[in-house]
C-alpha cells in the first residue's frame, strides 16, 4: 500500500469541494500543486474522476521528480523531512475535500448506512488491536447482530489471498440453508453452528444481504423482563392502577422502552401484582428526600394484574429470589410460570 492509498483509506471524495480548494481540472483528472521545504520542492496532487489519489514530488532545485521517500528503507533526517511534510499536503486534501466512511469498500459502507436508516445503529470500534471492525448492536438488548470485518481473504477461502471485508451475521437454525448460497460461507472467528460470513463485494445484492441481517436482528431483538420493587408505603401502586392504566416510576439505567415489569408490591402484600409494559423511557424527572433521589422516570402500561396470593415472595423462593431490593432480571422459568399459568385478576 503505497502512501496515498493509507492516507485516503476509508475517505469518499467530494468532487465539489476540490475546486474551491484549489485543484484545476485537466480533463478528467484534478490536479493541486503546493510548494513546500521553503519552495525547493512541489507536490503535485492528482485525483482522478473514481476519487484515486495519486501525487509526484519535484525538487524544484535539481528540476526532477523527487522519489526517494518512497522507498521503504530509506533512512535519513532529509528523507524523512520530506515524506512528513508531503504527508501533510495529503492529510489537509483529504480533511478538506473527502468525508469519512466507515470502512473501505462501497457494499460495507451501502450497507452500514441501510442498517442506519432501519434500526437506527452505526458501527462500534471496540478493539484498538483490530481498528477495522466494526460491531453493530441491538440498542434494546445490547446484543449483537452483525460485525463487519477486514480479513484476508484465506481466512475463509482456502488458496485465495487479499484484503476482504466480511459481514458476519446471525442465522441460527438456518444456516446450512443459507451456506449452500453463492457469497456466502462458514463463519469466521464466531460460532459456525449460528453465523455465516458473507464476503461484502457485491456478489450478494444489498437488498439480499439486509435480509439476512432483519433475520440477526430478529434474534437479537430480545426483550428484557424485570421485576421492580413497589412499596405501598411510599406510593399507593394499586390505586393508581385503579384510576389509569398508565403511570410514571422511576426508571434504572439499563430498562429501556418495550421491556416488561414486574411490579412486586411489598408488604404487607409481598407478592407480584402488576405486569407492565415500558411505553416511553428516559423521562426527566428532578427528585429528591432521605429515602428517594429521581434523576429519571418511565411511563409504565398495565397489561395484567394477578391475585395477591398467586406469585408471593414465598413462591419466588422457589426460583431463587429471596428478596428484592432493586430491579432485578426474572429468572426463564419464572417467566415462563407467569406467563403460562398466571391467573389474570379482572379488578
Amino acid at each position: 500500500m503505497n502512501i496515498e492509498e493509507k492516507v485516503f483509506k476509508k475517505e469518499k471524495l467530494n468532487k465539489e469541494k476540490l475546486i474551491p480548494y484549489g485543484f484545476i481540472k485537466e480533463g478528467n483528472t484534478y490536479k493541486y500543486s503546493k510548494k513546500f521545504m521553503n519552495g525547493n520542492f512541489r507536490a503535485d496532487i492528482y485525483i482522478d474522476e473514481n476519487g484515486n489519489v495519486s501525487g509526484k514530488v519535484y525538487d524544484l532545485e535539481m528540476e526532477e521528480e523527487y522519489t526517494n521517500f518512497r522507498v521503504e528503507d530509506a533512512i535519513g533526517e532529509f528523507v524523512n523531512t520530506v515524506k512528513g511534510e508531503y504527508i501533510k499536503i495529503l492529510e489537509e486534501v483529504r480533511d478538506n475535500c473527502f468525508e469519512k466512511e466507515y470502512f473501505i469498500y462501497e457494499q460495507s459502507n451501502r450497507i452500514t448506512k441501510l442498517i442506519d436508516e432501519k434500526y437506527n445503529v452505526t458501527p462500534e470500534f471496540l478493539w484498538e488491536k483490530f481498528p477495522n471492525d466494526g460491531v453493530f448492536r441491538n440498542k434494546r438488548s445490547k446484543k449483537w447482530f452483525g460485525i463487519i470485518m477486514n480479513i484476508d481473504k484465506s481466512k475463509i477461502i482456502s488458496k485465495e489471498s487479499g484484503e476482504i471485508e466480511i459481514l458476519n451475521v446471525k442465522l441460527d437454525d438456518e444456516v446450512e440453508k443459507y451456506l449452500k448460497q453463492k457469497g456466502i460461507y462458514p463463519s469466521y472467528h464466531l460460532s459456525k453452528k449460528s453465523w455465516v460470513s458473507i464476503i461484502l463485494d457485491d456478489t450478494l445484492s444489498d437488498n439480499e444481504i439486509m435480509k439476512l441481517i432483519n433475520i440477526s436482528f430478529e434474534s437479537s431483538d430480545v426483550k428484557g423482563e424485570w421485576i421492580v420493587p413497589a412499596n405501598p408505603k411510599y406510593y399507593d401502586v394499586i390505586n393508581a392502577f385503579n384510576r389509569t392504566d398508565t403511570i410514571t416510576w422511576k426508571q434504572s439505567n439499563n430498562i429501556i422502552k418495550g421491556d416488561t415489569v414486574y411490579l412486586y408490591v411489598a408488604e404487607p402484600y409481598s407478592a407480584i401484582m402488576f405486569k407492565c409494559e415500558v411505553i416511553e423511557t428516559d423521562i426527566p424527572y428532578k427528585y429528591k428526600d432521605k429515602n428517594l433521589s429521581i434523576k429519571n422516570v418511565m411511563k409504565i402500561k398495565l397489561l395484567k394484574r394477578y391475585k395477591q396470593d398467586e406469585f408471593t415472595l414465598k413462591k419466588l423462593n422457589e426460583y431463587g429470589i429471596k428478596a428484592i431490593r432493586g430491579p432485578r432480571h426474572i429468572p426463564k422459568e419464572l417467566s415462563k410460570e407467569i406467563n403460562t399459568n398466571g391467573k389474570v385478576d379482572e379488578k
